[in-house]
């Protein structure tokens, strides 16, 4: 707890109020998940010191590194939510396994003619496949998984039907479907559609089924099948206990609030499935003064459900959305079920909207008071580099330069920029070399001549257009040591620019080097100005490899197909289309790549043969 002051501020805004909160530790992970009756005063108690803690708590203390907190009408709806998110999350702290990042699915594989049922991290909405989730881990799916293979006899092995040189073992023990084996798709396919209730929440007809089952091997005295049914069913019924949002039976909706003060818009999703609380998810939204709330739910509702596998049937909102019935129609044209957009008027699911709309309005303080302190931050970083490199003024925007280049091929250059110590992405800049020889200095003389040359063009034009090249930086940062420093000095004093400050950076030591200077600055290892000054250094630097590496990813496929006889821009295309990479063109088959429109086997030939050669 590094930010134990700034923390301490924070809390002084957070609501004396039930509810629930978060600790993170340093890499964003839910770590801790509790309930109090008074927020703020709970919030209090991690970052006071305590005293007399045992060893678990202690330890806990000092691995939170922020938190979050929802604001709830009562303690019992604080309690039935803590459990909800220590389902979610898994806390270390709750003596509960963590599992991983991304959400599990169960995915049924509809794009093959007997579907298999599958655990899968990877839903994709544009496929031919039915997606099921996200659910809260993996050891929930996988138990999912495994009653469902008891209940439903579908396919769980790859044996082809028309294979008879082997028995299939799990078809032996009843968790493999005849039907399949069978290769009779009218009964496979019911067996499937009951999966798909099963998981769509409509169980109560398929309990019923097996309960009639159960009462009719009873009384045939098969007690042994009876006892079977009688677990299947308390298998079934423990799985679908859930604790339950307060006042919400086993509907599925989503609530979204939307809520902004000034030029700071929060929204607030919360997802309810079959009565309980799935997930909340937080949406910052900067610079929405003059836009109404309408206009903000609906360009995040279009976003949202674009990128959304499960699309409840009805959502309930604080505001109807801007264009609410285009919205529903690609909705429903996206679902083919009727969407409902609805703002609650009565009942529990307008004190839920009213407790999401309380959480939006805390989260938009929360972020104010997190960006003071950041600021703070990055005010102290900017004061230090204005000190220790003797500025007159506090260097509000920073250009950082970088070369890239093996050996001297496909020689690029970038340019990251940062205003008032945050990256401004959209004026970042990237430049080819005219000519590609192994000259970092003579590239980096290129690079400064071009730019400010752009510069002092711009400010003599009448009709200036803003953009990167007419902003003047307060700072210039050079990637490098004194060959690099001088070799954009010299760039500098040619084009008679004397008047913006520009320092060098050694990798090695993390030295600035600035001109005229024999001596090297060294700054704190823990200092906010060096950290700051690495950023955007590492900006650079990734910016540039990225541009080099697409360079020249796109000149090796160009230059090696090209080489081929035969092979003109039509058929390089439908190569690399098909492909993704000459590498993976050289690992495939004749039979492969004849495939290819206007490719026929002896072209394919010549293409494995060249590449190969090569």
């Amino acid at each position: 707890m590094d930010n134990k002051n700034s923390y301490k501020n924070r809390i002084s805004e957070v609501p004396k109020k039930p509810g629930v909160y978060l600790h993170s530790d340093i890499n964003k992970n839910v770590i801790y998940v509790g309930k109090a009756i008074s927020l703020n005063d709970r919030l209090k108690f991690y970052f006071s010191d305590p005293k007399d803690v045992t060893p678990k708590v202690s330890e806990l203390i000092s691995k939170i590194d922020d938190f979050d907190y929802i604001v709830t009408d009562s303690e019992q709806e604080a309690l039935l939510l803590e459990n909800q998110l220590i389902k979610k999350y898994q806390p270390k702290y709750n003596a509960r396994l963590k599992d991983d990042k991304s959400y599990p699915y169960i995915k049924i594989t509809k794009s093959e003619k007997f579907p298999k049922v599958l655990l899968t991290r990877n839903p994709n909405i544009k496929d031919k496949n039915k997606y099921f989730g996200p659910y809260t881990s993996v050891s929930s799916v996988r138990q999912t998984l495994d009653l469902l293979s008891k209940i439903f006899p579908y396919r769980t092995c790859d044996k082809k039907i028309e294979d008879n040189s082997r028995a299939c073992f799990n078809l032996e023990i009843g968790r493999c479907s005849e039907a399949y084996h069978n290769n009779n798709k009218t009964i496979y396919d019911k067996i499937i559609s009951n999966v798909e209730k099963f998981l769509s929440g409509k169980t109560k007809s398929i309990v019923k089924k097996i309960k009639k089952d159960m009462e009719i091997a009873s009384d045939e005295q098969n007690y042994e099948r009876a006892a079977v049914l009688r677990d299947r069913i308390n298998a079934i019924e423990k799985m679908l206990e859930r604790q339950k949002v307060s006042g919400i039976k086993n509907e599925t909706f989503d609530l979204i609030s939307c809520f902004k003060i000034k030029n700071e818009g929060m929204i607030i999703v919360f997802n309810i499935i079959q009565g309980s609380l799935l997930a909340h998810e937080k949406f910052r939204i900067e610079n929405v003064e003059g836009t109404e709330t309408n206009e903000l739910l609906r360009l995040f509702m279009f976003d949202y459900y674009s990128k959304n596998i499960n699309i409840p049937n009805k959502i309930y909102v604080s505001n109807l959305p801007n264009e609410d019935e285009v919205i529903k129609k690609i909705l429903q044209s996206k679902t083919k079920k009727k969407i409902s957009i609805i703002i609650p008027r009565r009942g529990s699911k307008k004190s839920i909207l009213e407790m999401a709309t309380k959480n939006a309005i805390e989260s938009i303080k929360q972020w104010q008071v997190k960006w003071i302190n950041d600021t703070k931050k990055t005010q102290k970083a900017l004061i230090e580099l204005q000190q220790e490199i003797g500025l007159d003024n506090i260097p509000k925007r920073i250009e950082c330069y970088d070369i890239s280049h093996i050996q001297g091929s496909n020689v690029v250059a970038s340019m990251s920029v940062f205003e008032n110590g945050m990256p401004k992405k959209s004026d970042y800049r990237r430049f080819k070399i005219s000519e590609d020889k192994n000259d970092d200095f003579e590239a980096m003389r290129e690079v400064i001549s071009r730019r400010f040359n752009r510069l002092i063009n711009k400010e003599k034009a009448i009709d200036r257009k803003i953009d990167s090249f007419n902003k003047r930086p307060d700072l210039v940062l050079i990637d490098g040591g004194k060959g690099q420093l001088s070799s954009a000095l010299q760039s500098m004093n040619k084009l008679g620019i004397s008047n913006i400050p520009i320092a060098g950076i050694a990798k090695k030591e993390e030295e600035l080097f600035l001109p005229y200077s024999e001596e090297s600055i060294t700054l704190d290892k823990s200092s906010q100005g060096l950290y700051l000054i690495q950023r955007i250094r590492d900006e650079a630097h990734r910016f540039a490899i990225t541009y080099h590496r697409n360079l020249r990813q796109k000149k090796s496929n160009k230059s090696k197909l090209d080489l081929i006889e035969g092979i003109g821009l039509k058929r390089r295309k439908a190569l690399i289309s098909h492909f993704k990479s000459v590498e993976k063109i050289k690992k495939s088959s004749v039979e492969e790549i004849s495939k290819i429109k206007n490719i026929n086997k002896t072209l394919a030939e010549q293409i494995l043969r060249e590449l190969n050669s090569k």
